[in-house]
């Protein structure tokens, strides 16, 4: 267990930190994480090690989810009265850094954010994503595409502060 924890403790809480951005709860949902993993390894069908890393991370999602859930903390914007242009062009993010883009994507509201991590980094389509979230698959596509406009939007913003 120990030698397991200390091979995935980093990259799992990367994918947690993704979800909570608060540190305390970020933590609590990795350590449930960790008994969830341990204690379902025995009925694991293991398929390699890219599988075992899937399936860990959707532990992590699915325990973040939860806690979201459970606190009252995942919220959805609503879009009725959309008057903003649309904006195809994509900010290039290759002048950020990883933490750079992780401190972005952390400040997008709950909604935004549990919809573009489990469309972009976990692959979930938005039905999927609308029952994991019980919301409509509606819903999801528009949070995803809000996420994606605030996101460019602050990535634009501070690629033009560092100049």
């Amino acid at each position: 267990m120990s030698q397991l924890y200390q091979i995935y403790v980093e990259e799992l809480s990367s994918v947690c930190y993704r979800y909570v951005s608060d540190y305390d709860d970020a933590k609590d949902v990795l350590q449930n994480s960790f008994v969830k993993i341990f204690t379902s390894i025995p009925a694991l069908d293991y398929r390699g090690e890219d599988s075992f890393k899937a399936w860990m991370k959707r532990i992590v999602a699915n325990e973040a989810l939860t806690q979201l859930k459970r606190r009252k903390k995942l919220v959805f914007m609503e879009h009725n009265n959309i008057s903003e242009e649309p904006s195809d062009d994509e900010p290039r993010t290759e002048c950020l850094s990883p933490d750079e883009l992780h401190h972005l994507i952390s400040k997008l509201p709950d909604g935004y954010r549990m919809v573009l991590n489990l469309f972009i980094f976990e692959g979930y389509s938005h039905r999927q994503i609308a029952e994991l979230l019980n919301i409509s698959e509606s819903t999801s596509a528009s949070q995803f595409y809000h996420a994606k406009r605030l996101l460019a939007k602050s990535i634009k913003e501070l690629i033009k502060s560092k100049r």
